[in-house]
C-alpha cells in the first residue's frame, strides 16, 4: 500500500496569494483500506469524542454517484462514519479529510439548513441529484459532531452513537472567512 500523498510545503497552512482554496478545500485523499495514517497529518481536530480525549475531524466520505460530509475518527475501525437514513453507517473505501484552517475557515451559527447571509459555505460534497451539500457541526449529548447540511434538509444531520441525528437549530456550518 501507497502513503497517501500531502500537499507539500504549505500543507496544513494558508495558501498563498496567488493561490486560493477551492470551494471544498485542500483535502487529504485517504481509503479504508490502506495502513493508519497519523493524526498529525489531519490537522487541527475540530472536536473530540464522548471519551473528551479522542480526536474527531472532517470530511467527506466518497459514493458512487455522490459525495456526503462526514465525521473522521481514527479511533474507530472504520473511521468514516456517514449520517444517512436514520442511522450512523461506517463508510468503507475512499473519504477525504479537510484539514480545518482557521486562518480561513470559521463556524458560523445557523438554523434550518440557511447559508447565512454574506456567507459562503465550505463545500463538502452533493446529492445523486446534485443538491450541494456543506459541513456542519451540531451537539449531541454535549459531544460536538461534525456533519452535513444544507438548505433542503431544514437541518443538520450527523452521525453519533449508532444514530443519525437530526438538528433543527442551534449547530454551525463552516464558512470561508
Amino acid at each position: 500500500m501507497q502513503a497517501p500523498q500531502f500537499p507539500d510545503p504549505h500543507f496544513g497552512q494558508s495558501p498563498p496569494p496567488y493561490q486560493a482554496p477551492p470551494p471544498s478545500g485542500f483535502r487529504v485523499p485517504l481509503t479504508t483500506e490502506q495502513a493508519r495514517v497519523p493524526v498529525e497529518a489531519f490537522g487541527r481536530p475540530i472536536a473530540f469524542d464522548a471519551d473528551g480525549q479522542s480526536p474527531i475531524f472532517v470530511g467527506s466520505s466518497i459514493f458512487p454517484n455522490s459525495v456526503h460530509p462526514c465525521k473522521i475518527a481514527p479511533h474507530l475501525s472504520p473511521p468514516c462514519r456517514v449520517p444517512y437514513g436514520g442511522e450512523e453507517h461506517e463508510h468503507r473505501g475512499r473519504y477525504d479529510v479537510l484539514p480545518f484552517d482557521q486562518a480561513v475557515m470559521e463556524w458560523v451559527p445557523t438554523a434550518h439548513g440557511q447559508i447565512p447571509h454574506g456567507r459562503r459555505p465550505v463545500e463538502g460534497g452533493y446529492e445523486e441529484g446534485g443538491g450541494k451539500l456543506y459541513h456542519a457541526l451540531a451537539i449531541v449529548h454535549g459531544v460536538r459532531v461534525p456533519g452535513k447540511t444544507a438548505e433542503h434538509l431544514h437541518g443538520c444531520n450527523v452521525a453519533f452513537g449508532g444514530s443519525e441525528h437530526i438538528i433543527r437549530e442551534n449547530y454551525e456550518i463552516l464558512c470561508w472567512k
